[in-house]
């Protein structure tokens, strides 16, 4: 079977949004504030990462979310050019439905799929799904998989089907009648932490994804990962997920931070730490152990790296940091993980609708990132609030 990896995708600005499937809040671990799952607040998200200008829109996944695939679907009528980053899990579907689901996804959305390759360290949710591997084989596994998946929709553009027989996956005379508009294949991310992830990584996605460690660890994965690439003669392109809360002042930024977790109850904390340390994954592991550098829920403890915040990882699995201050300081530190080989973000913050507002209007100036509907001096209006009925104004030059 060949290795591919060029893909014909239109560029962008490699900052992404996330549509949060699993609900929303003002304060985590309570659901004071919280806003309900529906439909029409999805949309809203959705619709104001597209007009705003992100490049794309992670759906997560697991039990706790709504179905990605479905959610996905749902949001395609109501934007226009926001990628869909949408995950895939190995042991749940054949690879074969999930590259028939990734065609039809791709042609119907005129190419704006992107495919996330979750292999899952949440034994109990796993064992809940019907799958029962251990760590080392549950990436073997994910290894076959997706193995499968890109080669059978790269032939799918020809035609041809494939016969593969793997320790855990096998098929036969494998084929997707349609093609996706993306050749060979829309483009596969994927994260982990072990060694493992990394070599998996490295044979075959085309995007790496870390979690949001400090730049000098990030930096570390990403050297590791693109090592092992170069000597499969291959190049992978490297992410992160962050949170985010940007405010027009540092103070006004801390003060919010703080404010998210002040309704947390010490017990809900405990039982969330011993949740996450009954999982296998390294990436949780590492996550975890950011915040047990310090002793209580304050700033000084929980600021694990300049302006890196790991408050949220004491409720919330997965991705647990958030970058905090104000537009300045927010694009400095993502030029400090530019630097390190970081070349896409996939941000989030609480509320998920007022804060890609926030971060789109205080932050993409300062990354060069200009957006259509609101540039330059070509405007037509109405923009702002009119003064004394005749005078429009502009934005402050200071």
């Amino acid at each position: 079977m060949t290795q591919t990896s060029s893909h014909t995708t239109t560029p962008g600005n490699g900052i992404f949004w996330f549509i949060p499937t699993h609900g929303d809040s003002r304060y985590l671990g309570t659901a004071e504030g919280a806003r309900a799952v529906d439909h029409d607040y999805l949309q809203q998200i959705a619709r104001a990462a597209d007009v705003l200008g992100y490049e794309g829109g992670l759906i997560p996944t697991g039990r706790s979310c709504e179905d990605p695939w479905v959610a996905a679907s749902t949001l395609l009528p109501v934007t226009k050019r926001l990628k869909f980053l949408v995950a895939v899990r190995p042991g749940l579907t054949t690879p074969t439905l999930a590259a028939r689901m990734a065609a039809t996804f791709d042609r119907l959305s005129g190419g704006r799929l992107l495919v996330n390759l979750v292999t899952g360290g949440d034994t109990a949710e796993l064992e809940g799904d019907g799958l029962f591997l251990d760590h080392a084989a549950r990436y073997e596994a994910s290894a076959e998989y997706i193995r499968v998946w890109r080669e059978v929709l790269a032939a799918s553009h020809e035609n041809k089907a494939i016969d593969y027989e793997g320790k855990h996956i096998r098929v036969k005379g494998a084929k997707v009648l349609f093609p996706p508009l993306q050749k060979p294949h829309p483009p596969v991310w994927f994260g982990g932490s072990s060694e493992a992830a990394h070599e998996l990584a490295a044979e075959q996605v085309d995007s790496y994804l870390s979690w949001g460690e400090p730049p000098a660890a990030v930096a570390e994965k990403i050297a590791d990962v693109r090592r092992r690439a170069a000597a499969r003669g291959r190049t992978v392109k490297f992410g992160i997920r962050l949170h985010v809360i940007v405010r027009e002042t540092d103070a006004e930024a801390w003060a919010d931070a703080e404010r998210l977790i002040s309704r947390l109850d010490d017990k809900v904390v405990a039982i969330a730490q011993q949740a996450f340390a009954k999982m296998d994954s390294e990436g949780q592991r590492r996550m975890a152990a950011l915040h047990k550098q310090g002793g209580s829920r304050d700033r000084a403890s929980l600021e694990i790296s300049p302006n890196l915040w790991a408050g949220v990882g004491l409720v919330r699995g997965g991705a647990g940091t958030a970058l905090v201050g104000d537009a300045a300081t927010v694009a400095a530190r993502i030029a400090e993980y530019r630097e390190a080989g970081v070349e896409t973000f996939i941000f989030s913050g609480y509320p998920h609708l007022e804060e890609s507002y926030r971060f789109a209007e205080l932050v993409f100036p300062k990354l060069g990132i200009g957006n259509d509907r609101l540039a330059g001096n070509s405007l037509n209006g109405p923009f702002g609030e009119t003064v004394a009925n005749s005078y429009v104004p502009r934005a402050s030059q200071s």
